[in-house]
């Protein structure tokens, strides 16, 4: 009958224009709670669909049941020996739990459970109609969606995103008696509010997303993008240029339209003498206009704006969207003219009067910082160490432009576009542009060996700087954006193959900061003040590494290297994040073939044995005294130990870490060891040690044995983890 009774439930909220940067997720959190809501209660459900557009959420499921279903609640009491006294009697725990309960003792039964039998209140629960708890469910929904800043309006007590104009719940064709901010559910929607103004009869909930677009809106949001990339598509082909349409201005004029049209526009081309940059972002974050390109990616004098209305003269507003635009390219135009006359050097001395952190001084001197730290690095890299320092000097001036202070977003960029007009070398002008690569997830590092110094420089002073005053991530909090500096740091010396000690540099960054700072971060990471400044510094670069290496996780996850992989890497400590990627990449393949598992096995054979030994109090001796040495197999072992250590020791300083980690199975180990006689079932480490365990009893009376057969055992683990801890495998 359940399943009969079943129908599509569908709950529209009706709203003024909400926040566009708000819309998905309010919709998203809307059907998730609703969801919870009512599996929490009980009803089977499919997935719920959300639906959202500028001015209204909705959630949608495809059945749900007229009726909780009945259900059984059965709730814990005390153990039978705390419930019962020594006669069998109830004692007052057994008695208060079932006044609590609300029942006698004698309707309480008993059950067995992992802490001993309990009494048990069982109780049968009568299924409630949706119609009765929906009013509820909706109102914990609510509750829970994350609006950021609720919004009051008349005289009431309520808020909410926006203020709710209509209510629309549909169980099948059935309207649910529901009130929300003071407003009834009915089964009338709205359309769009300039070309269908009328109240939308909704029939049932399965006809809402057909009688809306007959009303000129399209609910469904997927749908919507789909509709502006084929407008915008369309529109582009006819002006003869290529959209620059990404999914970020996507979602923000899906959110601004219920019916969105295509309108193709002109600017005059004389604008182009502005950088493309300046014009694209003042046209993509003021007016969410589409900036058309060519075959060679320069800007076109032509655009696209999205209207939210088919018009019966789209000159009006193709006119409209012109005139807008026009204020905006002329004001960009005059900061750029403004700008070249002052030479981006001159702006130096005006950065000293710009604080960065109190502790840490002013923007100069974070420029002197990190030049010093570029110079040093340059010399390590291959760079050019004074294009380098100069480079650094010069990173912060274009912030005191007039362009990059009407548009933040374009800091770099427009460094690199003044210092190429007033004459700079292009290496050292473009390295003003990539100190920030990469600028998100999924940006590239720097393209140029200088860019990628004063990149790492960058944000080894910008983590060294932070964590000395105290400003380490915590929890979800990131003001100073510090994870994503650790991680731009950490990709760019891997993909950028810049082979540095990342322990070393942070120190020298740290020894650059202000002993006030250092103090400042001290008393917030809890390091003893009593250290000397050398192992204060020493404690907050090894915080520092760790924070860098974590961030890591992720980076690798997403390319789906095994977390078990990245953490046997990391029990080992390479000291170049180069070289920690290389070994990486070579364990995470070697982990795909047969032989590793065999290795590994070994492996943790030998690590119970030793830890065993340990256990009781028994260590291996400091070394292999072969006077002590008895077996054949033995012997085969500590020469296999000794041929494999020192070909995986070459293998490793070659930094071939495939070849170090396959030598322990490879069967021509003792070629290199010509005269001696190996057993034909011992051709390589891996089978050496199998035929260790089969032939050589490691707990023998002989206490010196003893400890030799362990010491064996222990430099097998030490050759074992020369490139990563297999154990953690």
């Amino acid at each position: 009958m359940a399943e009969i009774s079943a129908k599509p439930l569908l709950i529209e909220l009706g709203t003024e224009e909400l926040p566009i940067g708000a819309v998905d997720t309010l919709a998203r959190a809307l059907a998730a709670a609703v969801h919870a809501g009512l599996s929490a209660r009980g009803f089977a459900l499919g997935d719920a669909r959300h639906y959202c557009t500028p001015r209204r959420l909705a959630v949608y499921l495809p059945a749900v049941a007229m009726q909780q279903a009945d259900g059984e609640s059965r709730v814990l009491g005390p153990t039978v020996a705390v419930a019962l006294d020594a006669e069998g009697n109830p004692t007052p725990a057994l008695r208060g739990f079932a006044a609590k309960q609300g029942v006698d003792v004698a309707a309480l039964t008993r059950e067995a459970t992992d802490k001993g039998e309990r009494f048990v209140h069982v109780s049968k629960r009568v299924g409630q109609p949706l119609a009765v708890l929906l009013p509820e469910i909706l109102a914990e929904a609510i509750k829970a969606l994350p609006i950021a800043k609720p919004m009051r309006w008349g005289d009431h007590a309520w808020s909410f995103v926006r203020p709710l104009h209509w209510l629309v719940i549909l169980h099948g064709d059935q309207v649910i008696d529901a009130e929300l901010f003071g407003v009834r559910a009915t089964r009338h929607s709205r359309g769009h509010r300039f070309m269908a103004d009328k109240p939308v009869w909704i029939t049932d909930a399965d006809a809402w997303v057909e009688a809306l677009r007959g009303a000129k809106v399209i609910a469904d949001p997927g749908e919507r993008r789909a509709r502006i990339r084929g407008e915008v598509a369309r529109v582009a082909a006819q002006l003869g240029g290529a959209a620059r349409l990404d999914d970020a201005l996507l979602d923000q004029i899906a959110n601004l339209t219920e019916w969105p049209v295509a309108i193709g526009c002109s600017f005059d081309s004389a604008f182009l003498a502005v950088p493309q940059e300046a014009l694209i972002s003042t046209m993509v974050a003021n007016q969410k206009f589409v900036p058309l390109l060519d075959g060679h990616g320069h800007m076109l004098p032509r655009f696209i704006g999205t209207a939210n209305i088919e018009s019966r003269d789209e000159t009006q507003i193709r006119h409209g969207y012109e005139r807008v635009i026009r204020p905006r390219f002329a004001d960009a135009k005059f900061f750029y003219d403004e700008d070249l006359k002052t030479p981006l050097a001159q702006h130096q001395q005006a950065l000293a009067a710009v604080v960065d952190q109190p502790a840490l001084g002013s923007l100069w001197d974070k420029s002197l910082r990190v030049a010093e730290l570029a110079r040093v690095i340059a010399g390590r890299v291959g760079a050019d160490a004074a294009q380098a320092a100069h480079a650094a000097s010069l990173a912060k001036c274009d912030l005191l432009t007039r362009m990059v202070g009407e548009f933040p977003e374009l800091q770099g960029i427009m460094g690199r576009t003044y210092a190429l007009a007033q004459g700079a070398s292009p290496e050292v002008a473009y390295a003003l542009d990539e100190v920030y690569q990469p600028r998100g997830a999924g940006d590239a590092i720097a393209a140029s060996t200088l860019g990628r110094v004063l990149a790492v420089a960058e944000r080894a002073d910008t983590l060294a700087g932070l964590f000395a005053v105290g400003g380490k991530p915590s929890g979800a909090k990131d003001p100073y954006a510090l994870r994503r500096a650790a991680l731009g740091l950490a990709r760019t010396l891997i993909e950028g193959g810049l082979q540095l000690d990342t322990r070393g540099l942070l120190l020298e960054a740290l020894d650059a900061i202000p002993e006030a700072a250092l103090a400042a971060g001290l008393k917030a990471a809890k390091i003893a003040p009593a250290l000397d400044a050398g192992a204060r510094r020493a404690a907050l670069a090894e915080e520092i590494e760790r924070f860098i290496v974590e961030r890591l996780r992720g980076y690798y996850a997403e390319q789906s290297i095994a977390a078990g992989v990245f953490e046997a890497v990391l029990a080992v400590t390479p000291s170049s994040l180069v070289d920690f990627d290389r070994r990486l990449r070579a364990l995470a393949e070697f982990s795909q073939l047969p032989e590793c598992a065999a290795l590994v096995a070994a492996n943790k054979r030998v690590a119970n044995i030793l830890r065993k030994q340990a256990e009781l109090g028994e260590s291996p001796a400091t070394s292999i005294d072969e006077l002590l040495i008895q077996a054949p197999s033995e012997r085969t072992m500590v020469l296999a130990l000794q041929i494999a250590r020192d070909r995986i020791n070459q293998a490793v300083r070659r930094h071939d870490y495939g070849e170090a980690l396959a030598i322990p199975s490879r069967v021509d180990l003792f070629q290199s060891a010509p005269g001696f006689f190996a057993p034909c079932d011992a051709p390589s480490l891996l089978a050496a040690i199998n035929d260790y365990f089969e032939q050589v009893m490691i707990a023998v009376e002989d206490p010196a044995i003893r400890r030799n057969r362990l010491a064996i055992l222990a430099e097998f683990q030490r050759v074992f983890a020369t490139v990563a801890d297999l154990s953690r495998l």
